[in-house]
């Protein structure tokens, strides 16, 4: 089963893409960071109603979601700047060092497009990287990972987080994580189930 999509957005709300009955607007923590987050975002998960970014930066007031791979849009990558004070979260990425970058760019999409993404821009091939350790066997998913080191965006961007600024920064992103999943399994009738797609 694949992941729905705005062609059939008729009773799903417009910031969270869950359907109506089952939407979690209300219930978005608001978790401010001093790191600011930019997030690019594969043109294909855009649309997606799993696609956890998208709740991400509903929580998050210093994420910004930029998109890559649209056709016939080549990607901006002044957005990345002059990558001062700049990390960027990717398990490839060569490790940080030093004090907490001012600003995490983080790539969404599959494991392939993240890994193309990165190696088509230069700009994030020069970023100092920062990685995290792999999730909880057990964690609950949406999407089956490639590999057991795989996590959603939102995961990862909480980990990240978690590191950086502490877990009283993590924990709403992560409890977020589980509603999100919860409503995505009750919008499907299998609440209690893990559904990979």
């Amino acid at each position: 089963m694949r992941s729905r999509t705005p062609e059939d957005l008729v009773g799903r709300c417009e910031r969270c893409y869950l359907t109506a009955a089952w939407c979690l607007c209300a219930q978005v923590p608001i978790v401010p960071t001093r790191t600011e987050l930019l997030v690019i975002r594969h043109n294909k998960e855009a649309e997606k109603s799993t696609n956890t970014a998208r709740i991400a930066a509903l929580a998050l007031p210093r994420c910004r979601i930029v998109s890559y791979g649209a056709p016939g849009q080549p990607f901006d990558a002044s957005v990345l700047g002059d990558g001062s004070d700049t990390w960027l979260l990717f398990p490839d990425a060569p490790e940080a060092e030093g004090p907490p970058p001012r600003r995490l760019v983080v790539i969404d999409g599959s494991w392939a497009q993240a890994r193309r993404m990165v190696q088509r821009v230069p700009g994030l091939r020069r970023l100092p990287g920062m990685r995290l350790p792999p999730p909880s066997p057990d964690s609950r998913r949406l999407r089956r990972p490639p590999h057991p080191d795989g996590m959603s965006t939102l995961e990862a961007m909480a980990g990240a987080l978690g590191r950086l600024e502490g877990e009283d920064v993590a924990k709403p992103l992560l409890a977020l994580h589980e509603l999100m999943i919860e409503r995505v399994l009750a919008s499907r009738g299998r609440l209690g189930w893990v559904d990979y797609l």
